[in-house]
């Protein structure tokens, strides 16, 4: 040891030759002072350009998540870009800060932003070629903050010296406890997870408040690189920077003791990965925020905005229980039952082949759309069974053919030209010749003929024969203009077999153009957003419903949604009719009882299945069917298959809405005429068959029944209408 006697005479002899310096010295650190400070003074000047103002610095604001809710007030989805859920300083754990402080930034609590021991330190180890840094540096958590809100990641420089400028801006504009949360609450984690609630989550499973000490110690290794020390994907490494980076700090800087780090260290790496959710209806939250990045950019759409949407949540999970989980499994299983006794034919198999679906991967897909009628709101909608599996949307993107759901725009058209539900017209085999020569014969779903009926019971029986007449009539071009009128966006040809609904349309279009029906003959554009509100409160847009346009007569509504109501009223032998409505089992099997009109369709092969209705509340349509776009088998009907859906459906969602039971209102000026049943003509009191029907005004019949007369004794049989011929030919 050396004795201090041994060296104060050397001592002495310095402070001899310091003292009478002393002054100088001062003159000098004061020059040094100044010096840094012009040279600090000139450095900002350099590099103020690239600086964030003051009110930028003051406002630090990450971007935040987009919030979609649904009219009611359910969170239905969020955007992001970077997904990040705030939190404040006191919901962090004390040993997750220390864990960060003894790995990133050890001097954090005594430096003013830039720590000059760490400069030093780099200047003498660091290479510096061609103004470009290499190598490792030595930021502090401030300057990774400034980067990271801030600035780039050039290694430059110019973009270093920014860096350590707005670190000292920052310490100065914050305190160290507002940096560690800013901090925080900024990083990226990986796995998509931006701040450290987000990734406690993401991870584990739970907030950070819960974290444990390996849990967070494991976190704050991941901001030295997200992906090479991923948990998921490398948990080898994550394993190695938690223990021997960490939590070894956590050790040497007295932050724990040394049988706590030997004691955590045999401690593996659980994880309860969180999957990122599909949120509530996730085909119609899909539509939405296509339509926020096509109208409003990612400016809105990834940065705090709120999204009220005329969804109702309630409707919606009916919706979704009645599709995916309910009658579709009872479908899937009609579906094999009839594929194992009807094994489709070779060609059909040939065909598959050509597709990347197998047998084993097809999956039966349906869709589901509810609107209000007066307002446009779009109430419920699914696109389809799974939409992780398919984010396809069959109710807004698919085209699929209608079938015979599509016949009430060609009735709509006859009533509004001025025939009326007593037309009669012959159900019977007709060759039609076609432009090209050629002659097509429609055809019946059952394959029948049922001689004479009215254009009432044409409809109710989805009869393709007494359809392709009344189209003739009217005529396919007046036809396409009236669905394009009422609601149908997409390309339909005028030919004359439009009554089988051959031209391929959306569900929405069907379910909007129904609408214009139980809204008196008024459209109203479908609409999905009520308010669109940006992260500050501004409104972006607001509706209260869509646009509307008067496209049909009140009266001609009023007549059209009577004659659609036979479909699920009309039984055989009631009002005399020769059948019964196609949706009759919405009654019989289901329950459904309120007033409501609507159509069934099923295409050729039984390739789709449909079911469009309304009550004067709620309009709904159903589709069914493979993407493929191959026979779901024998009998598999719109009425078997659709209309079990819809029925189920509307009558849960009037419930639970507990809508009033309201029937359709006929316009004052609606003729409604006792008929004779045979002559459908006014009946008189000797008429023994007669019941009420309506009229468009102006087309009601006036004269009295001519073959029931008061003295029918007097009078010959009844005449009937002539027979027809088995087969008639038209040319078109």
């Amino acid at each position: 040891m050396i004795k201090i006697d041994k060296i104060r005479p050397y001592i002495d002899r310095i402070i001899h030759w310091i003292r009478p310096h002393l002054f100088r010295l001062a003159i000098y650190c004061v020059i040094c002072a100044v010096g840094y400070l012009g040279i600090a003074a000139a450095v900002i000047y350099a590099y103020k350009d690239g600086l964030p103002s003051f009110d930028k610095l003051e406002d630090v604001d990450p971007a935040q998540t987009t919030n979609i809710f649904s009219r009611d007030g359910v969170e239905l989805k969020k955007f992001w870009v970077q997904r990040r859920d705030p939190i404040a300083f006191e919901q962090l754990p004390r040993a997750v800060i220390d864990a960060l402080i003894v790995t990133e930034d050890q001097r954090f609590w005594g430096h003013w932003g830039v720590s000059v021991p760490d400069i030093i330190r780099v200047v003498f180890r660091n290479v510096y070629t061609s103004g470009t840094l290499k190598g490792h540096g030595a930021s502090t958590l401030t300057q990774q903050l400034a980067r990271n809100i801030f600035l780039t990641l050039d290694p430059t420089w110019t973009r270093k010296i920014q860096e350590q400028l707005t670190a000292v801006l920052l310490e100065r504009t914050y305190t160290k406890r507002e940096i560690i949360t800013m901090y925080f609450n900024q990083m990226y984690f990986g796995n998509s997870a931006y701040g450290i609630q987000t990734a406690a989550r993401r991870f584990f499973g739970k907030d950070v408040e819960r974290l444990t000490l390996e849990e967070g110690a494991l976190l704050v290794g991941l901001l030295k690189g997200p992906t090479p020390y991923s948990p998921i994907y490398h948990p080898e490494r994550s394993l190695d920077r938690r223990n021997n980076v960490v939590l070894y700090n956590m050790r040497g800087s007295g932050k724990i003791t040394a049988a706590a780090y030997d004691s955590i260290a045999q401690r593996p790496i659980v994880l309860k990965e969180v999957r990122e959710e599909t949120g509530e209806a996730p085909y119609f939250t899909e539509d939405i925020r296509k339509y926020l990045e096509y109208t409003y950019g990612l400016s809105v759409l990834y940065d705090g905005a709120t999204v009220t949407t005329t969804l109702d949540s309630r409707l919606q999970g009916i919706a979704e229980d009645v599709v995916s989980q309910n009658l579709m499994e009872r479908i899937k299983d009609r579906v094999a039952a009839n594929w194992k006794r009807n094994p489709p034919g070779a060609a059909f198999f040939a065909k598959i082949k050509t597709h990347q679906d197998t047998l084993a991967n097809l999956v039966l897909q349906g869709a589901l759309v509810a609107l209000d009628p007066h307002t446009g709101h779009v109430l419920a909608m699914v696109g389809g069974r799974d939409f992780e599996e398919s984010k396809f949307n069959r109710a807004t993107q698919a085209l699929r053919q209608p079938g015979s759901s599509f016949k009430p725009f060609i009735y709509t058209a006859a009533v509004d030209k001025g025939h009326t539900p007593t037309w009669r017209l012959p159900d019977t085999a007709v060759s039609i010749k076609m432009f090209d020569g050629t002659y097509w014969q429609p055809e019946n779903y059952d394959r029948k003929f049922l001689g004479w009926m009215t254009m009432r019971e044409g409809l109710a029986g989805s009869r393709n024969v007494v359809t392709t007449q009344v189209l003739e009539k009217v005529g396919p071009q007046t036809v396409v203009d009236y669905a394009m009128r009422m609601g149908i966006d997409s390309q339909v040809q005028p030919v004359l077999s439009l009554g089988m609904g051959t031209s391929e349309v959306k569900l929405l279009e069907l379910v909007s153009a129904y609408g214009t029906l139980a809204n008196k003959g008024i459209r109203v554009t479908p609409v999905s957003i009520l308010k669109i509100e940006d992260k500050n409160g501004n409104v972006l847009e607001e509706n209260v419903q869509g646009r509307e346009q008067v496209v049909l007569s009140e009266e001609s509504a009023a007549v059209t949604v009577n004659l659609m109501r036979s479909v699920l009223d009309m039984r055989a032998g009631e009002n005399y009719a020769v059948l019964t409505g196609t949706g009759r089992i919405a009654r019989t099997a289901f329950g459904f009882r309120r007033p409501a009109a609507g159509k069934t369709g099923t295409t050729q092969e039984y390739a789709d299945a449909w079911f469009i209705g309304f009550t004067p509340q709620i309009v709904c349509g159903v589709w069914v069917g493979f993407d493929s776009k191959v026979s779901m088998g024998s009998r598999m009907s719109g009425a078997a298959v659709a209309l079990p859906i819809w029925a189920e459906f509307m009558r849960r969602a009037h419930t639970m809405l507990q809508l009033p039971v309201e029937d359709f209102v006929l316009p004052e000026d609606i003729p409604k005429v006792e008929v004779c049943g045979e002559t459908y003509q006014v009946a008189s009191i000797y008429c023994s068959r007669r019941y009420t029907e309506v009229f468009k005004p102006g087309t009601e019949p006036r004269r009295p029944c001519p073959v029931h007369t008061s003295n029918p004794q007097s009078l010959p049989s009844p005449s009937q209408p002539k027979k027809p011929r088995t087969k008639r030919e038209y040319q078109f």
